[in-house]
């Protein structure tokens, strides 16, 4: 009987920790750096670099993850969508939630660094851009905020890339572009869709600094950026013109709902415009994995 408590109460609490990395946001950012490193197409690929790589990554992204609910914990209180997290709810204490997060990054930071020192730098460069810049200095001062955001979220790419390449190079630097004007499209939609929620926890967004028009703008132009770097990386690649044409098809559509929102904005049209985002992103990472195989 005992043994059955224990297992229900660790079951239990790793539903809890799963809730606090926020795991398809992790696995997203998760499958970037994969597919950087796969980009390299380098020479000798082992399982055991693979796993490392996975590994560390997954680590420090979640650490950085639960540091961040645990500072913005106040917000999410506040927001009708994130007021059923685990810190709002006491489903975890403070001191629980930040012993969990400071081991997560520092085994993640530690562990990239023994792959790599070049590697590690680029993930704790990840991690400070994450939770010292854009959570702890900026998000709650500036809208500007998510292009920090979103250079913490292109860390984990070129991490991957470097980690196979050896180096930096155009094409590395390229993937973490398209990610980080990926992400402004993604965080600004969702802006759009919650601005109650933004705005009664004080914090500022494009939409309620700069209004709904140019935040629309905004999105379609970081779309069009964002989809020109990640073809002329996935050409620099060598990926070959069927996988290409995909590309170019996603990124038409991308592009597409894009303009659409600003020539004919509604909830609906920016709605959709917030998942297709993710699947252009999970998508053109899963063509450069498969290209790469």
């Amino acid at each position: 009987m005992m043994i059955g408590s224990i297992g229900q109460q660790v079951r239990r609490r790793f539903r809890v920790y799963w809730k606090l990395i926020k795991s398809l946001q992790t696995g997203l950012l998760l499958l970037t750096g994969l597919a950087g490193y796969m980009s390299a197409r380098c020479p000798v690929i082992t399982w055991q670099t693979l796993l490392a790589l996975t590994g560390s990554l997954f680590l420090a992204i979640s650490g950085s993850t639960v540091l961040n609910m645990v500072y913005d914990r106040d917000i999410d209180a506040q927001m009708k969508r994130t007021c059923n997290r685990p810190l709002p709810l006491g489903q975890v204490s403070v001191v629980e939630a930040l012993l969990l997060g400071a081991t997560l990054s520092i085994l993640g930071i530690g562990w990239a660094f023994t792959l790599s020192p070049l590697y590690g730098c680029v993930v704790f460069a990840g991690f400070f851009f994450d939770i010292v810049i854009y959570t702890i200095w900026l998000k709650r001062r500036t809208a500007w905020s998510i292009v920090w955001g979103g250079i913490a979220g292109g860390m984990p790419i070129l991490a991957g890339r470097v980690l196979g390449f050896g180096q930096f190079d155009w094409i590395g630097l390229l993937l973490s572009l398209a990610v980080l004007l990926w992400i402004p499209t993604h965080i600004m939609t969702y802006n759009l869709r919650h601005k109650g929620d933004y705005k009664r926890s004080g914090i500022p967004t494009f939409a309620s600094i700069y209004g709904d028009k140019l935040t629309h703008l905004a999105i379609a132009l970081s779309s069009v950026v964002a989809s020109i770097a990640m073809g002329l990386a996935a050409y620099g690649i060598g990926m070959t013109w069927g996988y290409l044409r995909i590309l170019a098809v996603l990124s038409a559509g991308l592009l597409f709902l894009a303009v659409a929102s600003v020539v004919r904005p509604s909830e609906r049209l920016n709605f959709g415009l917030f998942k297709f985002a993710s699947i252009y992103m999970l998508s053109s990472m899963l063509l450069v994995l498969i290209e790469t195989m």
